[in-house]
């Protein structure tokens, strides 16, 4: 009986080492994230984008913010005739800080605020934009502020302008979602390999 148990374990401290160096060449498939489950995170992150709340101020070259939402009526440019300038702070006519104040007046439609105020730059253009668009533009450092995906999710989480979007005041519809779930919805479509819509 001790023959056998004896000749049993040196069997297995003979295979063990064999079987975990099988396992160890068969190449380790990461837990991968179905790209349904990508597509999902970015229709959620897009829905946050194309929203009045940030598109409002990802305008194009013509500087001019938009105001639109429910709260707003008829979709229209900036009343006042004001535009950002090329500088997209208003440096060229009206400074925004002119206006908008640190934080968001408490009257009805007053104007909102945050410690900066300024459009976003024209290189991330989100107004009028499709999924598609927005998806390639957001993924390409060039048009994104130089951020890996990694750092446009902290952006997304940490930045006091963008937080606006979700507490802008009162008669304005916030943005769906909040800073915290958009961030990790931009984490989940990032680790799936950030698929872009068709």
């Amino acid at each position: 009986m001790k023959i056998k148990l004896f000749l049993l374990k040196t069997a297995a401290l003979i295979l063990m080492p064999a079987f975990f160096a099988t396992a160890q060449s068969v190449p380790v498939q990461p837990d991968e994230i179905s790209q349904s489950r990508a597509a999902e995170a970015w229709s959620k992150v897009y829905q946050v984008f194309s929203h009045p709340r940030c598109a409002n101020c990802h305008v194009p070259d013509d500087n001019l913010p938009r105001w639109s939402g429910p709260s707003y009526g008829k979709t229209s440019v900036h009343g006042m005739n004001i535009s950002g300038g090329q500088s997209r702070i208003g440096v060229e006519t009206v400074m925004c800080s002119t206006c908008h104040a640190h934080s968001n007046s408490d009257e009805p439609h007053g104007p909102p605020g945050s410690p900066v105020w300024m459009l976003a730059p024209v290189e991330m253009l989100w107004w009028q934009q499709s999924s598609k668009q927005i998806c390639e533009q957001i993924k390409d450092p060039t048009r994104n502020g130089g951020r890996t995906l990694e750092e446009v999710a902290h952006h997304i989480q940490e930045d006091e302008l963008v937080h606006w979007g979700w507490d802008p005041g009162k008669g304005r519809e916030p943005a769906p979602y909040s800073a915290k779930e958009t961030a990790d919805f931009v984490t989940l479509w990032a680790n799936a390999g950030a698929p872009c819509p068709e």
